[in-house]
This record gives C-alpha cells, sequence and structure tokens, in this order.
C-alpha cells in the first residue's frame, strides 16, 4: 500500500488559494479515482475535485472553511499504487480538472478537525490578527471588520478564535431588531424569510461594490436600427440549425460587431493597475448568463477577434449551455477584457450595467422592438416601421473620456446596422 497527498490543483488565471466548502468523503471512506472528493470556493467560481487516485480516504489535512494554497496537500489517500508512484508524482500532476457546481455558501456551523490553519494576517485597523479562517466566517456572515474588533477573543493576546467568532454568531438576535452594516437598525419580523446568500451571489455583491466603489461610470446610448438582422436570423435560424447543429442568437452577432469595434478603438479594451493603463492585445468579451437560480455568471469569449462569426456562435452555445448545466471550467470565466449584458433578453429596453473590474467597459444589448420611425432619403423622408434596439456602453470614466466612448459606440452602432452576414 501507498499514500498518496492530493494537493489543490491550479484553477485558473490570478487564482492562488481556495476555501473548502464541503468535504463529499468521510475519513476512512473509500474512493474512486475521479470520484469527487471535496468541493472548494474561490473568488472566481465554485469547483468539485475529484481524487487522482482510487484509495482509502486516510486524512483530511484541512477542515471545512480552511483556505488552502494551490499546490497545497490538502487530503491523504492510501491506495494500492507502487512505492514509485506515491505523494510526489502525484502532487506533479493531478489528473482531473476540477468541474464547477454552484453550490449554496456553506453554513455558519463549520466543522472541526485537524486544520492547518496559515499565520494570522493584520486586520486594517492594524490592531488585532485575524487568521484565514475567521476572516473567512466572517465574510460568509457579512460580518465587517469593526463588529469583529469589538468581538472578546479567548486566544493568546486576545486573539479571536473560531469558537469565539461560531459563538457570537449564534447568540445573535433572529427575529426583531438588528444593527446592520451601516449601522441602522433594521427590523423585521417572524413572519419574514430570511434566505442565505448563495456563494456566487455574495462573490457578484462584492464584485459589484468594489466596481461602483472603485470605477466613477458614465453610460453613453444610442439606438440601432435592427431590421436588417432581424430579417436575416429568421429566414436563415433553421437552416443554420440543421447545416451547423447550432442555434443561431443574437449574441454572438453582438460579439462579433463588439470585437470589429474594439479592433477600431483599441483603447476601449483596457484595465487600470494604479496610475497604469493595461492595453490588451487580445479581445475577450465576457457574456452575462443568467443561471435558473437568477444567479449571474460571466463566461469568456476568448481572442474574439480572431474568430469566425461560425466560430464565435460555436463558443457562445457551449458556454451558455455548460454555465446552466454548472460544467464551466475555472478558466472559462477568467481573463475577460471588456463585456457583454444582453438585456433584451428579458424585455428590457435599456439599462446602465456596472462594470467587472478589472475591466474598464461593458456593453449592453436591449430589447429589440418594432418601431416607427423617420427614415431619411435625399427623395424625401418617410416613415417606416423598423426593429430599434438601444444599445449602451458603460465606462470607466478614469481612462475613458466620453468622447472615446462615444464613438466606440457609434462604430458598434455601424456595424450592427452593417452586418457582414456570413
Amino acid at each position: 500500500m501507498a499514500t498518496t497527498e492530493i494537493i489543490i490543483p491550479k484553477l485558473g488565471e490570478s487564482v492562488i488559494e481556495a476555501t473548502i466548502t464541503r468535504w463529499l468523503k468521510k475519513e476512512g471512506e473509500t474512493i474512486n479515482e475521479d470520484e469527487g472528493l471535496v468541493e472548494i470556493a474561490t473568488d472566481k467560481v465554485d469547483s468539485e475535485i475529484p481524487s487522482p487516485v482510487s484509495g482509502i480516504l486516510m486524512k483530511k489535512l484541512f477542515a471545512e472553511g480552511d483556505i488552502v494554497s494551490v499546490g497545497q496537500a490538502f487530503a491523504i489517500i492510501e491506495s494500492e499504487k507502487s512505492t514509485g508512484d506515491s505523494a510526489s508524482s502525484a502532487k506533479e500532476t493531478p489528473s482531473s480538472t476540477p468541474v464547477v457546481v454552484q453550490q449554496p455558501a456553506p453554513s455558519s456551523e463549520i466543522k472541526s478537525g485537524s486544520a492547518q490553519v496559515a499565520e494570522p494576517e493584520e486586520s486594517p485597523k492594524g490592531t488585532r490578527f485575524y487568521s484565514p479562517l475567521v476572516k473567512s466566517i466572517a465574510r460568509q456572515e457579512n460580518i465587517p471588520i469593526k463588529v469583529l474588533d469589538s468581538i472578546a477573543g479567548s486566544g493568546k493576546n486576545d486573539r479571536l478564535t473560531k469558537e469565539d467568532l461560531l459563538n457570537f454568531i449564534q447568540s445573535r438576535p433572529t427575529p426583531g431588531a438588528v444593527s446592520s452594516v451601516s449601522g441602522q437598525v433594521l427590523s423585521f419580523s417572524a413572519e419574514d424569510q430570511i434566505i442565505e446568500m448563495t456563494r456566487i451571489r455574495q462573490l457578484t455583491a462584492q464584485h459589484m461594490v468594489r466596481s461602483v466603489q472603485t470605477s466613477p461610470h458614465v453610460t453613453s446610448f444610442l439606438e440601432a436600427d435592427m431590421t436588417n438582422v432581424v430579417k436575416w436570423r429568421e429566414r436563415n435560424k433553421d437552416d443554420y440549425q440543421k447545416k451547423y447543429n447550432q442555434k443561431l442568437t443574437y449574441t454572438p452577432v453582438f460579439i462579433c460587431s463588439i470585437a470589429r469595434a474594439v479592433k477600431d478603438f483599441p483603447m476601449i479594451n483596457v484595465s487600470v493597475e494604479g496610475t497604469k493603463i493595461i492595453l490588451h492585445s487580445n479581445i475577450n468579451i465576457g457574456m452575462a448568463v443568467a443561471l435558473p437560480d437568477f444567479n449571474l455568471i460571466v463566461p469568456v469569449v476568448k481572442n474574439a477577434g480572431q474568430k469566425s462569426f461560425h466560430e464565435i456562435v460555436g463558443d457562445v452555445n457551449d458556454l451558455a449551455d455548460r454555465a446552466r448545466k454548472s460544467k464551466l471550467l475555472p478558466d472559462d470565466v477568467t481573463g475577460g477584457t471588456i463585456s457583454l449584458t444582453n438585456l433584451g433578453s428579458f424585455g428590457t429596453l435599456y439599462g446602465t450595467p456596472i462594470i467587472l473590474p478589472p475591466q474598464a467597459a461593458i456593453v449592453a444589448a436591449g430589447l429589440i422592438k418594432k418601431r416607427p420611425v423617420v427614415i431619411e432619403d435625399p427623395g424625401g423622408d418617410m416613415i417606416a416601421i423598423r426593429s430599434i434596439m438601444v444599445i449602451s456602453v458603460t465606462y470607466d470614466h478614469r481612462v475613458i473620456d466620453g468622447a472615446l466612448g462615444g464613438q466606440f459606440l457609434s462604430r458598434l452602432q455601424h456595424y450592427l446596422e452593417n452586418f457582414d452576414h456570413p
């Protein structure tokens, strides 16, 4: 028999650690190769890590709620592999890629165990230290630092332990009046329903707050005459389905047009890091996908500027399908340089979406709606029924001025109205 240390595999660009949210096996249980071992969460997505070997789970090195670094061992499995195939090789080549799952946020009832807790980190006030586990629980329970600072600690030098924090959480009042993060009193009755945010909703909330606190948002609007695109799609969607086995939606048209407009105005395709502007060479367009539980995830069409329309159609359908089935990989939701949200798919005329940091711009496509409009013609103006869509671009005013935002939007309008049908 040999022992194999199971490590946290690489989880995508810029991801350096993960939180263990749920163990799928108990110590002493048998596990098969590629069977789910543990569920983890990062600041990008939630994932399930399968076991690279068959055997018995001998030891959990971390408890639920603990934070583990990428490349660090988190479990030991006893297997029938030969000595030459033991722990070192498992560390180098994890056998499977994590599969993303949409998992509700873990309960505040964190299981105890032989957790290896990292060295405490200093609080923003500089007066107290908190371990990663304590900070993780506090984030899940929406407990701000100023509240943590007020909780008496039983550890050395008044250190706040996991037990101290869990006791505080359990002793909080339920129905009645409680203090909100803003310090105001929030009243509710016993009949009101309290719904715990899912993990993905918590992450979305954090990203949105960070975006509006960091980026001064400006939104510009234009109307695009989509009549020709609508007629082309109606004529070709059935044949396209038969020929390519792909659904023909408006989203690939939007993405293809955005990529063309970005090529003309590349300073839209930037990120900000301190006083530096990062001009991205690749055009990676994130597309917002609504999930069955009404949460949102933004998979990314990579290198959209280098792909044909047919390739973009395939990417859009594949990413949307896997997003709704919780089968996206961590790399599918990273690396975006500009984003698109299709508000029209829910009947919304137009909107002002929030930028997804560290990106600097997001395009919104509204509902395509028939309206009477004035058609200008040298022989005389006329009124006609046309399919009109409001498009908008919201941009970070630190690095994108109104002139650039307006020119980009005008060029996008041009590419939509004169879409080069394949």
